[in-house]
Order: C-alpha cells, then structure tokens, then sequence
C-alpha cells in the first residue's frame, strides 16, 4: 500500500526540480521572470508535500480504523475466512483484504489503495449496502456481493456463484421451445398448379422446415396438410431471432412457374412455464401470424407479449366461401337469440364503418326482424353525408344513435356487433364494448396484439379489402331480400373508400361483391358523390402535399394546425403523395383532438403497419395510422423518422 501512495509523487517532484532547473536559467536572463519560476516551483513542491502528507494521514486513520475492526481474533477469523472479504474506506479505496479475495478477486496481484469500483462494477458500495445481495462478475467468476457498514469503513463479502450462474443458464438455454408452422398458401398454390408442381413445392417447403429444426438441435412432425410441429430449444431460437428468421426466406423461394412464391407462418412459444402452456401459446402465436397476413414469425414471450418478424409481402387472397357461409348461419342464429341489434365502429368513424354497419344493420332489422342500431358520433364521424343519406331513406326508423343512448338501452341479452376495427382501444364506445355481453366482431385489418377478446364470434379475414366487402359477403347468406339500393351503395362506397377506387388490396372476392352490389341497385355515381370535397377541403389537401419532404423513397408531410375536415384532407394528402414518381410510401401528421395523428400510406413495397405499430398504431400493410400523445408535430416527425429508418434496417437483415 506505502508503494502505491508514492506511486504518483516522485513524478510530481520531478516536475518541481525541472521547474527550479528553468528558474536558475531564467537568472541570467530576467530576474523577475527568475522569482517568478522559484515561486512557482515552490508553490508546487509545498502542494505536493501538502497532498501527501494529507493522504498519510487518512491511510494512517484507515488503517488504525481497520485494526480497531479486525482486531485479534476477528483479524485472523476474517483472514483465514474461506470466502473473499474487503475492507473499504469511504471513498472506495481498499484498505484490507483476506488470502481468500486474494486467491480468487484479484488474482493474486497487490489491490490495497485501489478503488473497490474496480471489482464491483457498475455497482457503487453504496448500492450493494443498500440491496440485499449484488451480482457482480469478476474474470471468469461470478459473485454475489453483501455489504456490511462498519463506520468509518465497509466489509464487502464475496460469495461464488459461478458454477451455479453456468447451470442456471445452461438449464435457460435448455428449455424446450414449441413450434407451430402452417403452410400458407398450400391451397392456393394446390389450385393454381398441377398436381405434380403442387406435390414438389410441398416437398420443397417440407424439406427446408426439416433441414431447419435439426439445424436447431430439434425435429419436426407433420400434423396435417400444411400445418407441422417443431420443438427446439431456447439457445437455438435466440440464434433464430438474432438472424431474424431467414426460414422466411428459403421457403419464400420456392415458386411454381407461374411465379406463385410459397409462405410459411411461424408461432413460437418462448419461456412458458409448462409444455402445455408452450401448445396453448404457440396456437395462440400462429394465429397472430396469420390474423397479420401470414409471412411472419409471431414470438410469444414469458411476458405476455409478442415479437414479429417478416411480413413483409401482400399476403394471398383466400377464395374459400365455406368460411363465410358458417359465419353467417352462427351470426343469424345468435341475432334471432337477442333482444337488441347495436353495431358500432371506429372512433370517426368513416365510409367503410359506415357501410358495413349500415349492410349489418338492414341484415338484423329488416332480415332478421329484430330492433337494431348503428351507435356513432355524428359530431365526429368523417362519413356525415353518408349518415343523412341512410337517415332520410328510413325517415321512421331510428338508425342512429348516441353511445350515450345506446348504455341506457343495453341488456343482458343485447349484441354488439363491432365493425371495421378489433382493437378495444379504437371502438367508438369503450363502455359500451365493457357494457355488452354478446360481441360480435367483423374486421379485415391485420391483427394486433391487443384486441378485443371472449368474442362470442371472431370474424377476422386480413385479406380482405375491406369490412364492407366482408359484410357484403355475409348478407348474401343471412338474406339479402330486403337489401335496396340505399345500403349496396353505402357498403360499395366502403369498397372504393379502403381499395382506392379498385385499385389496393383488389381481389377476385372485391369485384364479385361490387358486381353483387351493383346488381342490387348501387349507383356508381351516387357512390363517386359521397367523395366530392368542398373547395376549402381541397385547398387544404394540396397545401399539406405541397410542404411534403422526401426521405428515399418516403415522403413526410404535416400539417401545422387543426382545421375542419383535417382528418379527411389528411388521409387524402397521404394518398396524394404516393401519386408521385419514386414514392413508395406516405406519411402525413397532423394535430387533431389533442393528439398528434399520421396517416400512413404505401403501395405495397412497404408496410406501413410494422411503421406504425412501433409508434403504437396499427392497420394494413398498405394502409395504416398511429396516435402520439404529449408531442409537436416537430417532435412526432422525429420519432417517425427513427421509426421509418429502424424499420427499413430490420427489413434489409431480412
């Protein structure tokens, strides 16, 4: 320890005797330029001799401390003490340590005077006083640190707990993982292609799901056609999550020679605590998956919370009818079963919530005969044109009613039928939703983590272009008599609202339900009224296009202050934006209710969902919005900025 305290002072004391040896020159030179060197160095040799003899006699006070403390038998107990123990003064120094912290901290090399932070970092002494146990690592030993306040020092025990550290991770690392895989568009592909192709891309897909669990140390099993069973371990599913699952993309390319790429979707269960929860989760993941639009991997965590990765491509169009068909022999059976119809949207709701509950609402009014309601805001609802048009054509009935009216009429045995949006967080009525007991719910957005659940039904097709083509499709099977030409052009105006005019998320199923409406009396040119704007809405549009920046091949424009009719001229502006050349993605904020929105937009290069759901937001690939609490639109840009640019980073390890 002396050896350490005159470590640094020879070095100081040189510099004072250079500094005598320059003022001696500077005699023949200046003597006044000569006393003030020799003031100088003496100056500094008197500070040196000062901080010296102050350190000396703190170690002295230490040390004397420290006999007082480890005195005798206490001296030779802790010195022979079989686990590691440091004696240490206020400021962290190392005053004293046994053959024990010796041997096994500081391997065998002189610590007395060093810093005792050395061998706790990051933790301070005061920190491992205040916990009960500290873990710290020490080379290639682990420790658990208790600290006991001997004033004017602490005694700092170190208990190894290396080999129990080494099992406790190998015993993590070992825990089985459960997997279930289910081949996408196994269908799809079996009616595009022979027999043949069908049978060799099955095998392809197969074969690189094998390759791929004995690669993890695992095995797989084939359930049925197009839906396997894996089990791994968790070692092996960290090193998939570092790698970001390239499965995803061995098995995105096999094709048939149409160029009809196979997908595959993935539900990990991770760090449950028996094999029977790990089913229950990895089922719970897999339909995750494929409620986003499939492609993907969905990661359940001990947590409660999930992880994606992939989903990136459009996803495939399911043309399967049976589906439908039972969805709506169970929601006809479950109305007649209720005393009261309630269907209710998305807060502003707009012209595809709109349509769809008006379609919903004429299948249990005017079908199924029972009283049913539309509850919406109409002070904040975006399809108000919409809203007087449905009113007028039914002068006596009630279609439309408040939330507020809607509780005071709630019961037991009313349904909720919940529209164009699965999320609890976005309903138009959060006590209504908690109020009905019978919930129905209709929606194709892709599938967030929180949503609505105990639904009696779950109708969820993410394929889908919109809620009102979904709803199109059930009144054909629960009755479509008494569907006239006011509701076809609502649930047609819904249609072109969320496609473009037919031109996103367009499918076979969309121009059969726009052929089907057309039939029942929907006039095109009613329906291209309902999104004529005013011309102050359209100045505004193009204002808000005309400050739009670019960032690659993303475009960012915002809107400085609330006006009427932002919301649409917003949404608008996002659709605008990607009309121009290089743009593959859109994104307009704007200040409304008290809260920072983005309208999110793409042509399908880009999913804007996995942009928006890292700011708390959700919606389509191609289409998708979020909410931002607490900020400017500078600061809101920002995080969209970071968010476009983290996205666009885990798309390339992709």
């Amino acid at each position: 320890m002396k050896k350490k305290v005159w470590a640094s002072s020879p070095v100081f004391l040189l510099i004072s005797a250079v500094m005598f040896a320059m003022a001696c020159v500077s005699w023949f030179w200046n003597r006044t330029v000569f006393y003030l060197e020799v003031a100088l160095a003496a100056g500094s040799v008197a500070a040196v001799l000062v901080s010296v003899s102050h350190f000396h006699a703190y170690v002295t006070v230490a040390a004397k401390s420290a006999r007082t403390i480890l005195s005798g038998d206490r001296y030779r107990a802790l010195q022979e003490f079989s686990l590691p123990v440091a004696v240490v003064g206020n400021a962290g120094d190392i005053i004293w340590v046994n053959h024990a912290f010796w041997n096994l901290v500081s391997d065998r090399r002189e610590c007395r005077g060093e810093n005792i932070v050395k061998y706790i970092y990051p933790n301070t002494v005061q920190q491992i006083l205040d916990s009960e146990g500290t873990d710290v690592a020490g080379g290639q030993r682990r420790f658990v640190v208790y600290g006991v306040k001997a004033e004017p020092c602490s005694i700092l025990y170190f208990v190894e707990n290396t080999r129990f550290r080494a099992v406790e991770k190998e015993l993590q690392e070992s825990r089985p993982v459960t997997i279930l895989a289910y081949f996408d568009n196994h269908e799809e592909l079996a009616r595009s292609t022979t027999n043949s192709e069908s049978a060799r891309m099955s095998s392809e897909v197969e074969d690189i799901l094998i390759q791929w669990a004995q690669g993890m140390g695992g095995f797989l099993k084939k359930l049925n056609d197009g839906r396997f069973f894996i089990l791994t371990d968790e070692c092996h599913i960290r090193q998939a999550v570092e790698k970001r699952f390239p499965v995803l993309d061995k098995v995105r390319a096999v094709h048939s020679g149409e160029r009809l790429n196979a997908t595959v979707s993935l539900g990990v269960a991770r760090g449950a605590g028996t094999l029977q929860e790990a089913d229950v989760w990895a089922r719970k993941a897999l339909d995750m998956a494929l409620g986003r639009g499939g492609d993907q991997v969905a990661v359940k965590q001990a947590d409660d919370t999930y992880e994606f990765f992939g989903g990136l491509s459009k996803g495939v169009e399911r043309r399967d009818k049976v589906r439908t068909r039972v969805f709506a022999a169970t929601l006809s059976d479950d109305m007649k079963q209720s005393d009261r119809v309630f269907i209710m949207g998305h807060k502003y709701s707009d012209l595809d919530c709109i349509g769809s509950a008006a379609g919903m609402w004429n299948a249990a009014a005017k079908t199924l005969k029972r009283p049913a309601h539309i509850v919406v805001d109409r002070e904040k609802s975006l399809a108000g044109p919409l809203i007087s048009i449905l009113q007028n054509a039914y002068p006596d009935e009630r279609i439309f009613i408040s939330p507020q009216e809607a509780m005071m009429m709630v019961t037991p045995k009313t349904m909720l039928i919940v529209v164009d949006t699965h999320s609890p967080d976005f309903v138009e009525s959060v006590d209504l939703l908690n109020a009905a007991s019978r919930v129905v719910v209709i929606d194709h957005h892709r599938m967030m983590v929180k949503h609505i659940e105990n639904a009696l039904v779950f109708y969820h097709e993410p394929f889908a272009s919109s809620a009102s083509e979904m709803v199109t499709e059930l009144v054909q099977y629960i009755g479509d008599k008494m569907l006239t030409s006011t509701e076809a052009e609502a649930l047609l105006a819904g249609i072109m609202l969320d496609t473009k005019n037919f031109v996103m998320k367009t499918g076979v199923r969309t121009f059969e339900a726009a052929a089907y409406l057309r039939r029942k009396g929907a006039d095109t040119v009613n329906v291209k009224r309902l999104f004529s704007d005013s011309i102050d809405a359209y100045k505004s549009k193009y204002r808000i296009v005309s400050n739009a920046r670019l960032f690659g091949s993303f475009a960012v424009a915002s809107a400085d202050s609330e006006f009427p009719d932002i919301r649409i001229s917003a949404a608008q502006a996002a659709d605008e934006l990607l009309s121009i050349r290089g743009v593959n993605a859109s994104f307009v904020l704007f200040p409304a209710g008290g809260v920072v929105n983005i309208s999110a937009r793409s042509l399908g290069d880009v999913n804007v969902q996995l942009i928006m759901e890292a700011l708390g937001g959700g919606g389509h690939l191609t289409m998708a919005g979020a909410q931002l609490s607490g900020v400017t639109v500078e600061e809101a840009t920002k995080q969209l900025i970071a968010a476009i640019q983290k996205t666009v980073q885990n798309s390339r390890k992709s």
